[in-house]
């Protein structure tokens, strides 16, 4: 089964491509936290960065975000592919958007991320 759920801060302004197919996608990043102890007891956080995929319906939500600095969550898959740029055989993996629901308080956000 190929599932993701993700909360985490938009940090980036969507970018909006036209594919040699005609269809239209927006893609952007969020950044979750991990929030743990290290072996010495000191509190620490760890960030990671997903590349985000909205076409369809998302195409049009992504559209209306006024604070790209907002916090969202989403439901969706992990899509793999590889292309040649300059000759060279690149990878990337971004997780396609099936849901997305936007998160007004940091607040929520953050006690839940805890």
């Amino acid at each position: 089964m190929n599932y993701v759920n993700l909360i985490g801060q938009m940090c980036s302004e969507p970018k909006y491509l036209t594919l040699e197919n005609g269809k239209k996608i927006a893609r952007f990043n969020i950044c979750t936290k991990e929030h743990y102890l290290d072996a010495a007891g000191n509190s620490m956080v760890r960030k990671d960065y997903h590349l985000l995929c909205a076409w369809g319906k998302w195409l049009s939500v992504v559209k209306t975000i006024q604070n790209f600095n907002s916090y969202i969550a989403i439901e969706g898959k992990i899509m793999s592919r590889f292309y040649v740029d300059k000759g060279q055989k690149k990878h990337i993996s971004e997780i396609e958007i099936n849901d997305l629901l936007f998160i007004e308080n940091e607040k929520f956000t953050q006690r839940n991320m805890a």
